[in-house]
């Protein structure tokens, strides 16, 4: 998705003025928009605690600022820096984490980002963004701009099987029609998983529905998705975070309060390390039960129980 979110960035910057910010990456993906932008590109060095604090100054002065790491480094080094300097004040800093989940792979823990949206979402003002597929990156960037508040964007890789054609941008979208059951998900995973659906009969495989923005906003949930999740033989959650903070206990509590009851729940979740060995970010999948063939398999399990 990075060479999707340099295009959106360079053409924001073509439209207003912007203040971009990098850890030191970002090298054969973003020298477009460091040739569009020009001084206000910025390598701030591996120094993400000092780049979220000069994001801070500038942004009170009235930039939008754009901070741009791997996913750890740019939420979990400088967290004290994004709780202080950025969500207290309400400053319209941008926060962009690539290589959400365990996208670094082999790369090990320090590297991977399965807590980072629960750890954003606890934050006061802050707003946070998973797109799903490269296609969701220009319209994901425009709403980022046009909002005022603290942002942070998670990416990853964009796993859209070939030639499907997907539905206009939106915080919630059905992708895939089915009878199984009702699947929400967030993040790249659901195109793998789409892809592994839609080899199913319609009778076998769960509707699919993709959510892209939190924390969750009950209000904006579609009426059809309700319908669905409260006729439907169950309600899954999958996603490549821990559990805690995750989108399955968002969703939980927002049925919770609207009264909206599932006949049964699973959900789908990182769970660390459980052989405490590392590697590509499809065997950390199929270590955590979250590859398309065990969630597809456990929903036949959960709905013909």
């Amino acid at each position: 998705m990075r060479n999707a979110f340099c295009s959106a960035m360079v053409r924001l910057g073509g439209e207003r003025d912007i203040l971009f910010l990098t850890g030191d990456l970002g090298f054969m993906a973003l020298e477009p928009l460091q040739q569009a932008l020009g001084p206000r590109f910025i390598n701030a060095g591996v120094a993400e605690q000092n780049m979220i604090s000069v994001a801070a100054g500038a942004a009170s002065q009235g930039e939008q600022a754009w901070a741009y790491s791997i996913a750890p480094f740019v939420y979990g080094r400088p967290f004290e820096q994004i709780r202080n300097d950025v969500c207290l004040h309400d400053f319209d800093v941008k926060l962009v984490g690539n290589g959400g989940g365990y996208g670094y792979g082999v790369m090990g823990a320090t590297h991977h980002a399965i807590e980072d949206y629960g750890v954003m979402c606890a934050l006061q003002n802050m707003r946070v963004l998973v797109p799903a597929f490269a296609d969701d990156l220009a319209p994901v960037v425009a709403r980022m701009a046009d909002d005022p508040h603290p942002a942070y964007l998670r990416l990853g890789r964009c796993e859209l099987p070939k030639g499907w054609a997907l539905p206009d941008y939106a915080p919630w979208r059905c992708l895939l029609s089915g009878q199984a059951g009702v699947l929400v998900a967030i993040g790249p995973g659901a195109g793998g998983v789409l892809a592994a659906a839609a080899e199913l009969d319609e009778a076998a495989r769960p509707e699919i529905w993709v959510v892209s923005e939190l924390p969750l906003v009950e209000d904006s949930m579609p009426p059809a998705l309700l319908a669905r999740i409260a006729a439907g033989p169950g309600l899954f959650v999958l996603e490549e975070h821990v559990a805690q903070g995750g989108l399955g206990q968002m969703l939980a509590l927002a049925l919770l309060r609207m009264g909206v009851r599932p006949a049964r729940f699973g959900h789908f979740h990182a769970h660390g390390y459980l052989s405490g060995s590392y590697g590509s970010q499809a065997f950390h999948r199929a270590e955590n039960g979250i590859d398309p063939a065990r969630v597809l398999a456990e929903i036949d399990r959960g709905v013909n129980a």
